[in-house]
């Protein structure tokens, strides 16, 4: 590879139709080049693998094309090529017109959710295109491609090749530009060495942006690989965003340990799952033509127990248990990363029935009970943007944020749709379903009167308490939750009241032992005096965090006892002993070894071997 060039990237188009109706003649008149890589394919005259070749427009815009085989026995690389394209050009020969493949392959565009594309009448100069075209209208009314636009052209002649490169150009600029912030997933359709350069995958980037030096994740084993250089379309490039063809060469990792199906993701963007729900499109007759008069089966009743599923350039086989009519789960051989909105294509690997599926959910719940997938069914039925997680938050009650983002919901950000965070509750690196949120209000009110009524001198509910009775994990903010009437302070939860007032016994002990320490502030109550004052540990503790009492060691003494200790020791002979301590303090040495073992801890006092003690200056003593 030489020098990194500008970002680069084209719009991507597939091929899609019948065997040998010229999608690759039609490439290569296109291009100048033959997407038919293989020599077999050259001497059968037969694509067998998926080709890459591009163009530039009139209008100066780049084409990237996935050729895909149109024989039925290469049906998993056709789907390969088509599942990433943004857009595809349906063939039909003018010669031959609409074919079963044709049909199997326009349920495929369909199943993978392209909507854009156009319909090309190819070997015009052999027969009149407008039979062809007829019937291919057709087979198309009801499609995402009904109405797509229609050009007649001759390879052979170069007849239409220059209003077809228009209405490519056309549908370029029509189509939605992705987002080139959005997380990366590369589905890999090759994997080679490259001398010199080592490991090199290609793919279509459909959306974000990948770079050189980018670290990634080699699914579904999520194997870190770095990204040591770049193509687009022959060039090197510093980084491309998508729609774009593209080459990757690979740090720490060998060619053998990649294949077509895996694919190069964002780390933690993405869902790595074995179980999915879904919604499946009603088959397509075209796909099916045994389904035409047959007795009316939703789609879950009319696949096999063992279908096999695409998505992207990934084939793995699954379990199917039918949820409702429509709706079902799937239970993947191998690992897939997904978002919820996601297509994949399930087929009945014994026949030609083809079905579209949207993912709904990436982690679904167990189904143990009786009556679990009935009730699942009504759930799915329920969700009408697979972005939105009000379902998924419906019934966990709370998800972390960054799980959200990884299943692909939008709202995962709060920032990122205001009507969201009147709808769920933000709390730290969770969001919490509004009655869900609710709920845990009520529960935690009901907590803290019920611990308020059992602990009358200290009415606030420890967080570990709160937590261990509501099954709040410790990322999650209790204050998020308090709301009007609770008052969180100090790792304890409150009513309103209770959290500025002291109880009325409480504050009446506090008054009388104040007026005690007034008198002698160094003379620390005993636990028997404290205990006739009615002042229990918890009472004592709460006065403590309430900043009315300083502890000392075991005892408790008023605020600012350490500093008015500091101002008297200072006017002693230094150094001093712990007797002369007591004596200036007026106390016993009951209270004053715990006090100069505080001043000590707090770099006030430094106590020489023989135990006496001398002050430190203010300016020499270490930072706290």
């Amino acid at each position: 590879m030489t020098a990194p060039g500008p970002d680069s990237g084209a719009f991507v188009v597939a091929t899609a139709g019948h065997v040998d109706h010229g999608k690759s003649t039609l490439l290569r008149a296109l291009t100048g080049t033959d997407p038919d890589r293989l020599a077999e394919e050259r001497r059968r005259g037969l694509t067998l693998d998926l080709g890459f070749v591009w163009t530039t427009t009139p209008g100066g815009r780049r084409l990237a094309f996935v050729d895909v085989p149109g024989h039925h026995r290469y049906l998993a690389t056709t789907f390969a090529g088509l599942a990433t394209a943004p857009a595809v050009l349906l063939v039909v020969s003018a010669d031959e017109g609409w074919r079963a493949q044709t049909g199997e392959h326009l349920a495929a565009v369909e199943a993978f959710g392209i909507r854009s594309g156009l319909l090309v009448i190819t070997r015009a100069d052999l027969a009149d295109p407008a039979a062809a075209l007829a019937l291919a209208r057709e087979h198309t009314a009801g499609t995402a491609l009904a109405d797509a636009p229609a050009v007649a052209v001759s390879a052979r002649t170069g007849a239409g090749l220059d209003v077809l490169l228009h209405r490519l150009d056309a549908l370029a600029a029509a189509h939605p530009a992705p987002d080139p912030e959005a997380p990366v997933r590369l589905w890999l359709d090759r994997a080679f060495t490259v001398a010199g350069a080592g490991t090199v995958v290609t793919g279509t980037l459909t959306a974000g942006t990948l770079a050189v030096d980018d670290t990634l994740e080699l699914a579904p084993a999520g194997t870190p690989v770095a990204v040591r250089g770049l193509q687009s379309l022959g060039r090197d490039v510093e980084r491309v965003s998508g729609p774009a063809r593209v080459a990757v060469n690979l740090r720490r990792i060998a060619a053998d340990e990649v294949r077509r199906g895996h694919a190069l993701v964002t780390s933690g963007r993405w869902w790595r799952t074995t179980a999915v729900d879904v919604r499946l499109d009603p088959p397509s007759p075209v796909a099916d033509p045994l389904s035409a008069g047959a007795p009316p089966a939703g789609p879950a009743a009319r696949l096999p127990a063992e279908p096999l599923v695409h998505c992207g350039t990934a084939a793995t086989g699954a379990r199917l248990r039918p949820l409702g009519a429509d709706s079902a789960r799937l239970t993947l051989r191998a690992p897939l990363d997904l978002h919820v909105g996601d297509r994949l294509l399930v087929r009945d690997p014994g026949s030609r029935l083809l079905v579209g599926a949207t993912v709904l959910d990436v982690a679904p719940p167990a189904l143990r009970r009786r009556g679990a997938a009935a009730a699942r069914a009504r759930q799915l039925v329920a969700v009408t943007d697979p972005a939105d997680p009000a379902i998924r938050l419906r019934a966990t009650g709370r998800e972390l944020r960054a799980d959200l983002a990884a299943m692909g919901f939008a709202t995962a950000d709060p920032e990122a749709r205001p009507e969201a965070r009147s709808e769920n509750l933000a709390a730290g690196p969770f969001v919490v379903d509004a009655a869900h949120a609710a709920w845990l209000r009520a529960a935690l009110t009901a907590e803290v009167d019920r611990y308020a009524a059992a602990h009358p001198a200290d009415p606030g509910l420890p967080h570990p308490r709160a937590r261990q009775r509501l099954g709040l994990p410790e990322a999650l903010p209790l204050a998020a939750l308090t709301g009007d009437g609770l008052v969180t302070r100090q790792g304890r939860i409150y009513r309103a009241p209770d959290a500025e007032a002291l109880p009325a016994p409480v504050a009446a002990a506090l008054d009388r032992l104040l007026k005690a320490l007034h008198a002698a502030p160094f003379r620390a109550p005993t636990r028997r005096e404290l205990d006739a004052l009615g002042l229990t540990a918890e009472s004592l503790a709460l006065l403590v965090r309430r900043r009315h009492l300083e502890r000392v060691g075991p005892h408790h003494l008023a605020v600012g006892a350490l500093a008015r200790a500091e101002a008297r020791l200072g006017t002693l002979p230094q150094p001093f002993t712990v007797g002369e301590c007591a004596r200036a303090l007026d106390t016993s040495r009951r209270v004053a070894v715990p006090l100069l073992e505080a001043l000590d801890a707090a770099g006030v006092t430094r106590r020489h071997s023989d135990g006496r003690r001398t002050l430190r200056p203010a300016g020499s003593r270490p930072l706290a």
